[in-house]
């Protein structure tokens, strides 16, 4: 069974996709950048960015009844890898051990021209 997570708490796709899927045990969400919901804005600087997507995939994940201790994998993508530093210190500091599954990979370009954007898979058992 196949269910579209949405909540207005998390920027609306921007195209032909779902903020979230649940698929089974498992919910696909979408990449988040830093956009936020209530005003449309793009948030400032490497480390509001990076707080702004990890409150969208939060705001995503309670809509789903899951939390980051549910979420197996991490994907982030970066416009520039001089900011892995800061965005790893900020990203460890919404989960706790054990952490999930990541990968982190530069870009060369992301939506609106944001400095990060972030998916994960979670896992409900």
């Amino acid at each position: 069974m196949v269910k579209e997570i949405h909540t207005d708490k998390a920027p609306a796709a921007i195209g032909p996709y779902s903020q979230a899927i649940q698929a089974g045990d498992f919910t696909y969400v979408s990449g988040q950048i830093p956009v936020n919901p209530e005003t449309g804005n793009v948030a400032e600087g490497i480390e509001e960015q990076t707080h702004q997507v990890l409150k969208n995939i939060q705001a995503i994940l309670t809509e789903a009844q899951a939390d980051f201790s549910q979420v197996v994998k991490f994907t982030i993508y970066l416009a520039s890898m001089d900011d892995f530093a800061i965005v790893n210190d900020i990203y460890g500091s919404y989960l706790q051990k054990p952490f999930p599954a990541r990968a982190t990979v530069e870009v060369s370009r992301l939506p609106k021209d944001v400095r990060v954007e972030m998916d994960v898979i979670v896992h409900q058992p």
